[in-house]
């Protein structure tokens, strides 16, 4: 488990129990504030719960806020390659398992992130009975769209050589770009701070590294059958009602993913924001709470 350090200025904006649920022997580290629906939030790379701060600080008060930190990621353990296979099933399995653990059976508003969208869906498809409402922010759960090129930024970091394994977990230069560029209006220095807390060893960026190389484009990778799977299911969720809260100036998850929602929800409230990057929570936060609170009030 992280060695986390006491009374970093980072630390005041999250002021959360720390919990863990013993999984296979390794520790997942998970927030559990509130009581009433739940609503569970899914994060990506190279995030963790810390992303969702401001959602559970909003809601803890009518509602049970449940955030994960997947392995490897935030104060979960940081297993080595032979102690946990760091591919996409894995992590829906583990989620899977933190919310049967936690007695999750129903009524869950589902807040995914980043490639926290295809764990979450492959986990919202496993039983969508315990799904009432999704909230998308600025992810993906299908393939890419049709004619859509791989981001050359991502095809280098999927690479698994030695400039590559420098640059990702040697320099962090992953979770440094995406905190640099995941914001329109730059993040606050404790903000920035508590996004990088946990990566900060070459150990502790394995897990980074290893989602990006996950990321399937074709037969034949590891967890192209899991994306595929989810890609072809998605149709089972067309019921549930769906808020899209999406950042325009997005590097990654842009205007063609977000078509791409539109087109498989076509009914999904969609609202988007033109000042906001990447992470959409941290540009617009305000505006979102308030569409998340609207959005359970009367959706289902």
């Amino acid at each position: 488990m992280t060695t986390e350090r006491r009374n970093e200025p980072w630390q005041r904006l999250y002021p959360f129990e720390r919990r863990f649920f013993k999984r296979k022997g390794l520790q997942m580290h998970y927030i559990d504030e509130g009581a009433g629906a739940p609503i569970v939030m899914v994060h990506g790379n190279p995030t963790w719960s810390f992303y969702y701060r401001e959602l559970i600080k909003a809601f803890r008060d009518s509602h049970r806020c449940i955030a994960m930190d997947h392995i490897g990621c935030g104060l979960s353990d940081k297993p080595g390659l032979d102690q946990y296979d760091y591919q996409l099933k894995s992590r829906i399995n583990d989620v899977e398992a933190l919310l049967d653990h936690l007695g999750i059976e129903e009524g869950v508003t589902l807040v995914v992130h980043d490639w926290g969208g295809m764990i979450g869906m492959g986990v919202a498809l496993r039983r969508p009975e315990r799904i009432a409402r999704i909230v998308v922010l600025n992810t993906g759960a299908f393939l890419l769209p049709e004619g859509k090129p791989f981001m050359w930024q991502l095809v280098i970091a999927r690479q698994d050589n030695p400039l590559t394994r420098f640059l990702v977990r040697g320099c962090n230069l992953f979770c440094w770009g995406a905190a640099i560029g995941g914001s329109v209006y730059g993040l606050d220095r404790d903000v920035r701070d508590g996004l990088l807390a946990p990566y900060r060893t070459v150990r502790d960026r394995l897990a980074v590294h290893e989602f990006v190389k996950d990321i399937p484009l074709a037969g034949g990778d590891r967890s192209y059958e899991t994306v595929k799977s989810i890609d072809d299911g998605l149709s089972a969720l067309n019921d549930k009602p769906m808020l899209i809260c999406w950042g325009k100036q997005d590097f990654v998850f842009d205007d063609d993913f977000l078509a791409e929602w539109r087109r498989r929800f076509p009914k999904a409230d969609v609202h988007v924001f033109e000042d906001a990057g990447h992470y959409v929570m941290e540009d617009a936060r305000d505006r979102i709470v308030g569409l998340v609170r609207g959005f359970v009030t009367t959706s289902g």
